[in-house]
């Protein structure tokens, strides 16, 4: 029997969809995607099928086609796609460490940019209703932390997310009918999610800043799988409404209000809201070889697609692109992020940002760039990181183009010349582009001052 997919594609017109595209003869079946590679009116590169484990990815045709397709569209596209509903991605570029003893807390508090005592403490997501917990969910449950640890010279070095898994006292019993029995020897443990491509080293930094601090750090990355869910239907949610599609969960003209906490949970584990800003969605955790709830098959896709998400809201994340050692988290917008607390006492690299902010004068800051060329038309894999970007009339170098992804990227520009109405940007060496740089929706109005708003276009 058909499925919805499969009535509007079948595999013959994939094929030809594919061969189409990359001029490829009808005899050569080594680049033919197989038969169930169906791609979807408005979602045009093929989304993933969730795998946790090596083995079971799919063969080396379809990982080709699907790569193809991510990489393949354009800005108009990804728009489009954004607008279809929730996306999933696997951070398959982030990993998890495990940190636990009863030095946890006064351990991270004195390393980290954030306040990891109020987190624990009091930081507590409340339910927009009253609502009865599920056996398999927190009743209470405590949002995750985004954080960073910095230099002694206040230079950023990584960025953590960080969750705090429910205490048996948070949660119902199996049977449901009260709360779970207290363990007096439990541990406290924290689970940061981190940048994979820097993981072993992110742990040997930890470890030599323990001492004798009772804490264990440990590589858990093969038990958890970071995830994120997005899209501009997850945006424009407020907090006060639950998570979207749980609400969707339940029986007669109401709402099941245990049955949606339990879709959002697996032994626990949930989807929070993104805690730098809300129109990046949900993030979370999960047990590897399970799906997150909540994800659909054909919503699935893959992470590249999320970054794109990420630079179109002006975010950076990891240690490559807010380059490790060298970045002032401030002109990286951290503070915006929620990633800073200018009241928690002191921490490794303290000195510079609390200057800095208390001056209030911030001149370069992270932007999202659009690379366009003479005709206002989008140019993509035309421009590179590192590339300097000047004012065309005066010549003058403002910044730098950190990341680019297609015809997108994120630069880090002087404001004052920056968002500039007048200004006509453009690449050192490559007057035939046009840059285009735009204030992000979500900056605080103080940050503009007098550099003036709105976007400034070659």
């Amino acid at each position: 029997m058909n499925t919805p997919m499969q009535t509007r594609f079948n595999g013959t017109t994939a094929r030809n969809v594919y061969r189409q595209r990359c001029q490829v003869p009808l005899g050569e079946e080594g680049l033919t995607p197989p038969p169930n590679l169906l791609p979807c009116p408005t979602i045009p590169w093929r989304p993933l099928q969730p795998s946790a484990k090596a083995e079971s990815r799919p063969p080396a045709t379809m990982r080709n086609f699907r790569r193809y397709l991510t990489l393949r569209h354009s800005h108009d596209d990804h728009r489009r796609f954004s607008k279809s509903g929730s996306l999933t991605s696997r951070l398959q570029s982030r990993s998890v460490i495990r940190f636990a003893g009863p030095d946890t807390v006064k351990f991270l508090q004195g390393l980290l940019t954030n306040d990891v005592h109020g987190f624990l403490a009091s930081r507590l997501e409340k339910p927009s209703f009253s609502a009865v917990g599920a056996p398999n969910t927190p009743a209470v449950v405590t949002s995750p932390l985004y954080a960073a640890l910095l230099t002694p010279q206040g230079r950023f070095l990584y960025d953590f997310f960080l969750y705090k898994r429910p205490e048996p006292e948070e949660r119902l019993d199996p049977s449901g009918s009260g709360p779970g029995q207290r363990q007096e020897d439990g541990e406290m443990e924290v689970f940061a999610d981190v940048d994979g491509r820097f993981l072993e080293e992110i742990v040997q930094t930890f470890r030599r800043f323990r001492l004798r601090s009772k804490v264990e750090i440990e590589n858990v990355t093969e038990d958890f799988s970071c995830w994120q869910r997005y899209g501009s239907y997850l945006s424009r949610k407020p907090l006060t409404v639950e998570e979207p599609e749980a609400a969707s969960v339940g029986w007669g003209a109401g709402i099941d209000r245990s049955a949606v906490l339990a879709s959002q949970a697996i032994n626990g584990w949930r989807w929070f809201r993104d805690p730098r800003l809300d129109c990046l969605g949900f993030r979370g955790i999960f047990p590897s070889g399970t799906a997150p709830p909540l994800v659909e098959v054909d919503k699935e896709t893959v992470e590249d697609n999320f970054v794109l998400w990420r630079i179109e809201k002006g975010v950076a994340e990891g240690s490559t692109e807010i380059p490790k050692g060298e970045a002032i988290p401030l002109e990286y917008n951290l503070e915006g992020l929620n990633a800073i607390s200018f009241d928690k006492g002191c921490y490794v690299g303290q000195e510079l940002i609390a200057r800095t902010h208390h001056r209030g004068v911030i001149r370069k800051r992270l932007v999202p760039l659009m690379f366009l060329d003479n005709q206002g038309k989008e140019v993509e894999q035309k421009v590179v990181p590192g590339s300097d970007v000047v004012d065309a009339s005066s010549g003058k170098r403002i910044g730098i183009v950190t990341i680019s992804v297609g015809c997108q990227g994120l630069g880090l520009l002087r404001l004052e010349e920056a968002l500039r109405r007048s200004a006509s940007l453009t690449i050192l060496g490559e007057e035939d582009l046009r840059v285009e740089a735009r204030k992000p929706d979500w900056w605080p109005p103080e940050w503009i001052g007098e550099a003036g708003e709105g976007n400034a276009v070659g």
